[in-house]
């Protein structure tokens, strides 16, 4: 079985009837919002989802998981995947363009349970660039900032469309690339101290546990 099927499905076991659920973006996560529908479908469920991006929004329509909002509710499990994680259950997130609504919904979570599959374990946090986003009026100045701190940014661009990749909330994706991460904790914090900076998808202090696909079983690591 595909490590991303496997540990998305195992996820959606662990959901438990009356909960609400913070639905996460991406590939892995799509398996666990069908894996989700199903349960639902077969075991009559009752529970909430919480959408973390419009694409988790219309698979879960879908899949027939009723949705609802931070407003409405707090989340009792949030599910959702990562482009890096450290020994220390650290992320990267942001690859879709989604970390901005997905760590409003994992910090507000209960329990923050997080699927990838193994390549997604790394000893230091930084291979993969962190995602900032950005109010398009400060792109300028956001992009200067993160030079003076020794960050290379790159303005993320769409696909199949001219221009750049435009977020959910409307705003431009910063990919930026460090020579390091030492201190996660710290960067992401000074990251959102930069006027015009939105989010950036530097995740610390926020996961419960991470469930790993591999090619013998589901590993499981908690902090």
């Amino acid at each position: 079985m595909d490590q991303k099927r496997q540990v998305g499905l195992e996820a959606a076991l662990r959901v438990e009837d009356g909960q609400v659920v913070g639905l996460g973006t991406g590939s892995t996560a799509h398996y666990f919002i069908k894996g989700l529908g199903d349960r639902i479908k077969e075991e009559e469920l009752d529970i909430l989802g919480i959408p973390t991006s419009y694409q988790s929004f219309f698979l879960a329509q879908e899949c027939g998981i009723p949705v609802t909002t931070l407003d409405e509710h707090q989340v009792d499990l949030a599910v959702d995947g990562a482009d890096e994680v450290d020994p220390q259950l650290n992320l990267i997130k942001g690859g879709g363009g989604a970390h901005t609504r997905e760590k409003m919904v994992d910090y507000d979570a209960k329990t923050f349970l997080v699927i990838v599959d193994e390549s997604k374990l790394v000893e230091r946090l930084g291979k993969f660039p962190v995602p900032v986003e950005v109010l398009p009026l400060a792109y300028r100045v956001v992009k200067d900032h993160l030079l003076s701190i020794g960050g290379i940014p790159n303005l993320r661009m769409a696909q199949m469309k001219d221009g750049p990749f435009i977020s959910d909330n409307n705003n431009f994706i910063l990919d930026v690339q460090f020579t390091s991460l030492p201190d996660p904790a710290q960067l992401e914090m000074e990251l959102n101290n930069i006027p015009g900076v939105l989010e950036n998808g530097i995740f610390t202090g926020a996961v419960d546990e991470v469930l790993i696909g591999s090619s013998r079983e589901v590993k499981s690591l908690k902090r």
